[in-house]
C-alpha cells in the first residue's frame, strides 16, 4: 500500500479485462482519473500536517475536517484497491473456504451477498461506491457517495465496485446494472479479496 500519493501501475495490460471492459475505458480512469486524485492529492497533503500518516489515516483524519485533500486521498485509496479487486478470468462463485464460511453466515449466503451487493451499486444515486466490508467482525454490504468508503464508518473494506460513471460510461453508457452484472461475474479477484478479509479478522 503506498502511504502517499503515487499511482500504482495497473497488474495487467490494458486489454487484459476485455470484453468485460475495454482497454479504452481503462487507460482514461486509471491514466487520467486516478493520476488527477494522486496530483491533487500531493497538492493538498502539503501544510495539512497529516504529511506523516499512512494513506489510510490521511483518509480518516481529512474526514470532515479537510474536504479537498479527503476526496482525493479517499479516492486514491479506493482507487489503489479497485485495481486489484479485478483481474482477467476473474468472477465465479467458487470462494475460499473462510470466506464463503462468512458470507453463508453473515450475509445469507453468495446468491443473497451477489444479489445485494448488485442492488447497493445499482440504487447508489449518482457518483458513488458499492463496498463489501468487516465491521465489528461480520460482513456487511454498504453503498457510499463520492470518494466515501466504510473506512470512515468504522468498518474495513474487502471489495469495493466504482459506479462512478467514468467506470463504466464508455462500455455500457447509462446501463450501469449491466456494467455491475459483468464486473461481479467476470472480473472479480477473489484471491484479494480474501486477502483483505484475513487482514480485517487479524
Amino acid at each position: 500500500m503506498p502511504t502517499k500519493f503515487t499511482l500504482p501501475p495497473l497488474p495487467y495490460a490494458y486489454d487484459a479485462l476485455v470484453p468485460h471492459m475495454s482497454a479504452e475505458t481503462l487507460e482514461y480512469h486509471h491514466d487520467k482519473h486516478h493520476q488527477a486524485y494522486v496530483t491533487n492529492g500531493e497538492k493538498l497533503l502539503e501544510g495539512s500536517g497529516l504529511e506523516i500518516l499512512e494513506l489510510e489515516d490521511i483518509v480518516r483524519e481529512s474526514h470532515g475536517k479537510n474536504p479537498g485533500l479527503f476526496n482525493n486521498a479517499g479516492q486514491h485509496y479506493n482507487h489503489v484497491h479497485f485495481w486489484n479487486w479485478m483481474k482477467p478470468n476473474g468472477g465465479g462463485s467458487r470462494l475460499p473456504g473462510r470466506l464463503q464460511a462468512a458470507i453463508d453466515a453473515d450475509l445469507g449466503g453468495f446468491d443473497k451477498f451477489r444479489a445485494d451487493f448488485l442492488d447497493a451499486g445499482a440504487t447508489q444515486f449518482g457518483s458513488g461506491w458499492a463496498w463489501l466490508a468487516v465491521k465489528g467482525g461480520k460482513l456487511e454490504i454498504s453503498k457510499t457517495p463520492n470518494g466515501e468508503s466504510p473506512l470512515i464508518h468504522g468498518g474495513h473494506p474487502i471489495l469495493g465496485v466504482d459506479v462512478w460513471e467514468h467506470s463504466y460510461y464508455i462500455d455500457y453508457r447509462n446501463a450501469r446494472p449491466k456494467y455491475l452484472e459483468a464486473w461481479f461475474d467476470h472480473l472479480v479477484n477473489w484471491e484479494h479479496v480474501e486477502h483483505m478479509f484475513e487482514e480485517a479478522m487479524a
